[in-house]
């Protein structure tokens, strides 16, 4: 009968090495497994329609500034006293019944965690209310009327600078609003990381982001629906901003509408306020770089499902009531004054002048934003997606004028001029000195007689509206004004070219 070999003492420790060896790593392999699945994800929330994936789908900003979900929600009631009002509400964010998250912010789960920042409805989704008690009406790819990007960033940079963003008051704000819920504290793992690492990695990129925008300060405030594109721009290429020249360091604008971008493309019209870029493609990706993409950051597919969707977009029709008959007297009159320059109408936009660059000498318009764009961002902006292959940008150019535009969906295109300096349509008609000096933005109820926005209101339930000034830099109502702007005309005619451009 043979015997079973008997292991000498060396032969069991060696053994139990082993087994152990394999027990860690297998333990290890597990254990990392856990960790990519936990902490590797990159999985956008998806939309299948849309509409829907307009509002609220990811282009990939999250990758860059991403901020945790539950931070998003804690920072406007753990800094109440920083805001204007109460909640992102009182910043222009839009908020759509049974949504956490305000149109133009999408969702991310990426390194572990849901991440949430901006996409591009953030600047072109806005509401209408037709009177002061109805529910605002979102419409999308028009400018982001209520939205004032500055106040948003101020917001931010403030609770960077306070001392109470610590790890734990944010937790425990979190903890209350989940309660207030009915959910759980957060699970243990995402509390850990969040307190040793996040919040303050958190913290530092906002301050960090204050300091590289801190010219801004110098800027006169933008208000509601509108940007400063290029000079953060200029940040991005580390220009240093205090050798600007002077005439370049204010450039704001009105947000755009987006409505049938194929058209536009088709008849090779020059983009931006200022014409400064023919390719549809490379005005997009350079928009979507304004959420906070970057040329490895990107999702390209969700860019182009919504370039794509914008494309045959049409411009919603005017929802309120049109005199016909006085729409009927104004059709000539725009064929005459306005069509060589703005398209035979809302849906076609054939003109011997549509989307060419007229000089400023001519038009007379505010010249803060085309000297904003000069000869060295062009250059510059033309590397971006150097490396990339047929991504990189090679339209950009420097230009002496602003562009004609077609007019579709000009009732929901209020403030008028490229820099919203002008309330109305009515008020465009006029010559300057007789356009409004001052009036109020970010109000949205809608003014059916002078088509526009309500602009006389200051403050309702409590909230402020921003006060434009036509006398500040870059805020002024000069220009597209003399006969051949329409602005000779009579008061009838006027009326009548008014009510005809409420069918674009």
């Amino acid at each position: 009968m043979a015997q079973s070999k008997v292991m000498s003492p060396a032969q069991r420790i060696l053994s139990r090495i082993g087994s152990i060896t394999v027990a860690i790593l297998v333990v290890a392999l597990l254990g990392g497994a856990w960790l990519i699945g936990r902490f590797g994800s990159d999985t956008p929330v998806g939309y299948t329609d849309d509409l829907e994936h307009f509002k609220y789908g990811s282009l990939g900003s999250e990758h860059e500034f991403g901020v945790p979900y539950w931070i998003w929600r804690a920072l406007p009631e753990l800094f109440a006293d920083k805001l204007p009002g109460k909640g992102w509400e009182s910043v222009g964010f839009v908020f759509e019944k049974g949504k956490n998250l305000p149109v133009g912010m999408s969702q991310r789960r990426y390194l572990g965690f849901d991440v949430v920042w901006l996409n591009c409805a953030f600047c072109h989704a806005g509401t209408v209310r037709e009177t002061a008690r109805s529910e605002p009406k979102v419409y999308t790819a028009m400018p982001a009327n209520t939205f004032d990007f500055r106040a948003f960033m101020r917001f931010l940079f403030a609770t960077g600078e306070d001392r109470r963003f610590t790890p734990r008051n944010v937790l425990r704000q979190i903890k209350v609003i989940r309660q207030r819920e009915g959910l759980d504290d957060l699970p243990l793992i995402d509390r850990l990381v969040l307190r040793f690492y996040g919040i303050y990695y958190m913290r530092e990129r906002i301050l960090t982001l204050r300091d590289r925008l801190n010219f801004l300060k110098e800027q006169p405030e933008w208000g509601p629906g509108r940007v400063d594109t290029f000079n953060p721009l200029k940040a991005y290429f580390n220009f240093p901003a205090d050798q600007l020249a002077k005439e370049e360091r204010i450039g704001t604008t009105d947000f755009p509408s987006i409505w049938n971008q194929g058209q536009r493309e088709t008849l090779k019209m020059n983009l931006h306020w200022d014409g400064n870029n023919v390719s549809l493609e490379e005005r997009n990706r350079s928009a979507a770089m304004g959420t906070g993409i970057t040329p490895p950051t990107g999702d390209r597919r969700s860019l182009k499902r919504v370039a794509d969707w914008l494309r045959d977009l049409a411009a919603p029709p005017y929802p309120f009531s049109i005199n016909k008959e006085l729409a009927a007297q104004g059709a000539p009159i725009y064929k005459r004054y306005c069509a060589e320059c703005h398209g035979a109408d809302g849906k076609d936009f054939r003109g011997e002048q549509v989307g060419k660059v007229v000089p400023i000498a001519q038009i007379g318009t505010d010249r803060r934003r085309l000297d904003s764009y000069t000869y060295d961002v062009a250059v510059n902006q033309n590397l971006i997606f150097a490396g990339y292959g047929e991504e990189r940008f090679s339209h950009f150019r420097k230009t002496f004028g602003y562009a004609n535009s077609p007019l579709d969906g000009a009732w929901l295109r209020a403030p008028y001029l490229h820099n919203g300096s002008v309330p109305t349509l009515r008020d465009l008609l006029e010559p300057s000195d007789k356009r409004p000096k001052t009036f109020y933005r970010g109000y949205d109820v809608y003014d059916q007689k002078e088509v526009g926005f309500v602009s006389d209101v200051s403050e309702e339930n409590g909230r402020e509206y921003f006060r434009y000034n036509t006398e500040e830099p870059g805020n002024s109502n000069q220009g597209h004004e003399g006969k051949r702007y329409g602005t000779e005309l009579s008061a009838a005619e006027k009326d009548a070219l008014v009510e005809y451009l409420k069918t674009f």
